[in-house]
């Protein structure tokens, strides 16, 4: 099963999850007008498999996804429309935020 790097920051009653595929941690992702860095500070944490993740991202104020297995298991779930995906060179990435 996949493997997710994510990371928990909370800030009050506000909890952030910033959440990526495992194998695209560190890399920096370019279409020629966005140059997206999936920065090993911002997403880097503990390596969790897809359901502890969702399962996170669930229980979270705001998330912030990068990668092909999590947001399409976001969007399965629910979590995420798919109109509100952006692909950068191919992986999308989504941003969730509950008012």
């Amino acid at each position: 099963m996949a493997q997710v790097c994510l990371k928990v920051i909370k800030h009050g009653r506000h909890v952030l999850v910033a959440a990526c595929d495992a194998e695209i941690l560190g890399k920096t992702l370019s279409d020629g007008k966005i140059d997206f860095c999936v920065n090993e500070r911002f997403y880097g944490g503990d390596m969790v498999g897809l359901d502890e993740a969702i399962q996170l991202i669930k229980e979270a104020t705001s998330a912030n996804l990068v990668g092909t297995s999590l947001v399409r298991r976001a969007t399965l779930e629910g979590l995420v429309h798919p109109q509100a995906i952006v692909v950068i060179s191919g992986i999308p990435h989504a941003q969730i935020i509950r008012l």
